[in-house]
């Protein structure tokens, strides 16, 4: 299949986007049209998706159990909601077999996106190396049937999963290698925020490294200055934004406060949003 041209610029804007620079890329995870608009207005330059915050969203828990038709149509309006290039968090995969998982980078790239996530755990233990790796290069096949130079970061959970005390950062490298060597364009590390560590490992590392952050944690900056080109947040904004939620209603189920409700949007605001209407069709 010939590969639509705008989406292959927005996937090689994307990878330049991973270039040593002055700045890291940092990614506001969205899960929905909303976020992804109000997250370009603020002056993204790229688009990610958050697995845990599109399931729950769409009610379901993080960690591949969000179906597979609601996860891509979740994410083809998130697509539909940017002019930014657009990358998918895929879990695992959502399908263990090979023609599962080629369908899932088959859909994500067909509505648009130009970038996925695909992680090495959804439940202990990690997935056997040499079996992501062959994954990893069946989604580097399986994008280049569509002509298209898909950004694949590669997560590795040697450190989020617990599973290596006293061998993450020896089991990281052995990931990254191996990942890299299948086709993988980054590598993404969470569960690691220690300056030090994130600086070996991204000196090892002949890709750009991704971090996972938030409250508490070193800046953007103090993350690039240790080697970090990508910086993401996961599903913070959306854990922020229900926690929001859930202080409104509670003011307001409780003693009538509507304090909480003090500088919201407009109406006209957010419908200024999609004035445009969105680019796919329902």
């Amino acid at each position: 299949m010939t590969a639509h041209r705008g989406s292959v610029t927005k996937a090689e804007q994307f990878h330049k986007l991973h270039d040593a620079g002055p700045t890291p890329l940092v990614l506001v995870n969205v899960w929905d049209a909303a976020s992804a608009r109000v997250v370009q207005e603020a002056g993204a330059t790229a688009i990610a998706t958050s697995s845990s915050a599109v399931s729950w969203s769409l009610g379901f828990r993080d960690g591949d159990h969000v179906p597979w038709g609601l996860a891509m149509a979740a994410l083809g309006r998130v697509v539909g909601a940017t002019t930014l290039p657009v990358t998918a968090d895929i879990e695992t995969g959502y399908g263990r077999t090979d023609d599962e998982l080629r369908a899932t980078v088959h859909a994500v790239l067909d509505a648009g996106a130009v970038g996925i996530n695909i992680e090495d755990s959804a439940t202990e233990p990690l997935t056997d190396i040499d079996e992501q790796s062959r994954r990893i290069a069946l989604i580097r096949a399986a994008a280049d049937d569509r002509g298209i130079p898909l950004f694949i970061n590669a997560r590795t959970d040697t450190y989020l999963s617990g599973q290596f005390p006293d061998t993450a950062y020896v089991e990281t490298l052995r990931r990254a290698e191996s990942y890299l060597r299948a086709g993988a364009d980054g590598i993404f590390v969470p569960g690691v925020v220690d300056l030090h560590v994130l600086h070996e490992l991204s000196s090892r590392i002949p890709a750009p490294l991704n971090a996972l952050a938030g409250v508490g944690d070193p800046s953007p900056l103090e993350l690039h200055d240790a080697g970090v080109r990508r910086v993401s947040i996961g599903g913070n904004a959306a854990k922020a934004a229900y926690a929001k939620v859930a202080r409104v209603a509670k003011e307001i189920l409780g003693d009538g406060n509507w304090a909480g409700l003090a500088g919201t949007r407009s109406h006209d605001e957010m419908d200024a949003l999609f004035a445009q209407g969105p680019k796919y069709s329902l």
